[in-house]
């Protein structure tokens, strides 16, 4: 059996929503500590998590544990910068890399077990949903070099794009999995993942201010 190393991004300095998305209460934990169990659900031989924007802060408060830690200070940089610093710690040995947004708490073990059953042999896979491509994608280790010279955001888009023969659409039901850039994406997940709203989310008037570009 392939070999797989599952990555949580989680670096981001959250700009647009103007504080760390990845300590926003969900489902009685925070958002990352539910994307970071699920990723443990899936049986990976090795997880990583990348960290960047309020890192330590994210120590004190998320349950990391059994996680290897990728430190990426240059996060402003893009999600390209946390790929190639979570490929510094990746195991020699891995034969799959997969990819999860660390706010983006709909995916589920099981979407990771169907793309992973589905992608054969092919060096890189995606989630094809019935409005379209998504994470979470798996990379074999022939594409490691390129993933590590990526740059940018939206980068792992542009892989996609240039090497189509390479590519394998797993069938996933339902849409898109929501990901939380902005207040208003927070609702929306926490709408569809019928959690209550916090305290802080109870009024217009609480919500945090946009971070200044």
């Amino acid at each position: 059996m392939p070999r797989t190393s599952g990555l949580v991004l989680a670096a981001g300095g959250s700009r647009r929503l103007g504080r760390p998305k990845q300590l926003l209460l969900f489902r009685g934990a925070t958002l990352l500590d539910h994307t970071v169990a699920t990723a443990r659900q899936c049986g990976f031989d090795q997880l990583i998590v990348a960290l960047g924007g309020a890192a330590e802060e994210i120590r004190e408060r998320v349950d990391l544990s059994g996680a290897t830690i990728a430190l990426n200070p240059g996060y402003g940089a893009g999600c390209a910068s946390s790929i190639a610093a979570a490929l510094s710690v990746v195991d020699e040995d891995a034969d799959v890399l997969v990819l999860m947004l660390g706010d983006q708490p709909g995916v589920t073990a099981d979407t990771v077990r169907t793309l992973l059953d589905g992608r054969g042999d092919a060096p890189l896979a995606v989630c094809r949903y019935d409005d379209g491509r998504g994470h979470p994608f798996a990379f074999a280790r022939e594409l490691f070099g390129e993933l590590a010279a990526l740059h940018g955001d939206k980068a792992v888009w542009k892989l996609l794009e240039a090497r189509p023969e390479a590519v394998a659409e797993v069938r996933v039901a339902g849409g898109v999995p929501l990901d939380v850039d902005t207040w208003e994406d927070y609702e929306a997940v926490l709408a569809e993942s019928s959690t209550p709203h916090p305290p802080s989310a109870a009024g217009r008037h609480d919500r945090p201010r946009a971070a200044a570009p």
